[in-house]
């Protein structure tokens, strides 16, 4: 990922304010993020707290997850909701919180959307097939991606 974030930020923000349905966005996001990282599969979650459950939206890459839904409580984005933080992981393999997405992945990170009130309505998910694939620079870009990215995740009340 290239150590300027300014035109990758750029262009997430135009993609943020272009008219049209959300998933629409989301889906252009996911393109956007997974040319820029260079990596296999960029996938964008829901949190949904009163259903108990983490859906894909949207997802670009080699194929479609394992788990397009699973408990708020399973996988590694468990650990990104609970903790409100990234969760960076190089070597999946020796997590037993990893939920096998595609069998070839090595390594992988999440990262937290947040709303206006702090509590985590998303995540950024992004995988590759190299261990030790995401860096502090990675971590840093992609979470200044999803404060660019939060207000695609608000829904409407």
């Amino acid at each position: 990922m290239s150590t300027n974030p300014e035109p990758l930020l750029s262009r997430l923000s135009e993609i943020v304010s272009e008219p049209g349905p959300r998933l629409d966005q989301l889906q252009k996001v996911a393109s956007v993020l997974r040319a820029s990282t260079g990596n296999r599969w960029v996938g964008l979650y829901e949190v949904d707290f009163a259903q108990g459950e983490v859906r894909n939206l949207v997802w670009d890459g080699l194929a479609a997850p394992e788990y397009p839904t699973f408990p708020i409580t399973k996988g590694l984005t468990s650990s990104a909701i609970a903790g409100k933080r990234t969760v960076n992981v190089g070597d999946v393999e020796s997590d037993a919180r990893y939920l096998t997405a595609l069998g070839s992945t090595r390594s992988e990170i999440i990262v937290p959307v947040f709303d206006d009130k702090g509590e985590v309505i998303g995540t950024i998910d992004v995988e590759s097939e190299r261990a030790n694939a995401f860096d502090s620079d990675t971590e840093e870009i992609l979470e200044n991606c999803a404060v660019v990215l939060s207000r695609l995740f608000v829904r409407d009340s």
